[in-house]
């Protein structure tokens, strides 16, 4: 199944987040290699919103890492959820629908 984890970014995002990006995407790139974030990245134009694309049985690898999050600890991000996506068209969805 997959979840997606939205971040609400805060206004001077940009600015800060020189300081924790490393951290950020270290646990960003060991929980992809763990097979649990697919994809990930910021929104741009405007650079308000990042969105990242978990797989697993339940949403807590994705409430785990926000927690953990450097961005999130340290206020880059103003609130975050997860939402359940049901995937159903390509070769990664995880409940593949094809037309009869």
């Amino acid at each position: 199944m997959h979840f997606l984890l939205i971040y609400d970014l805060a206004p001077d995002y940009l600015e800060r987040r020189g300081a924790f990006r490393n951290e950020h995407l270290k646990l960003a790139w060991d929980a992809q290699q763990r097979g649990e974030i697919v994809i990930a990245g910021a929104l741009a134009d405007p650079a308000d919103k990042a969105v990242l694309l978990f797989s697993g049985e339940s949403s807590d690898a994705a409430e785990r890492f926000a927690r953990a999050d450097p961005y999130v600890v340290n206020g880059l991000v103003t609130q975050w959820h997860v939402r359940p996506w049901i995937t159903v068209v390509g070769q990664d969805a995880s409940t593949p629908v094809r037309p009869e």
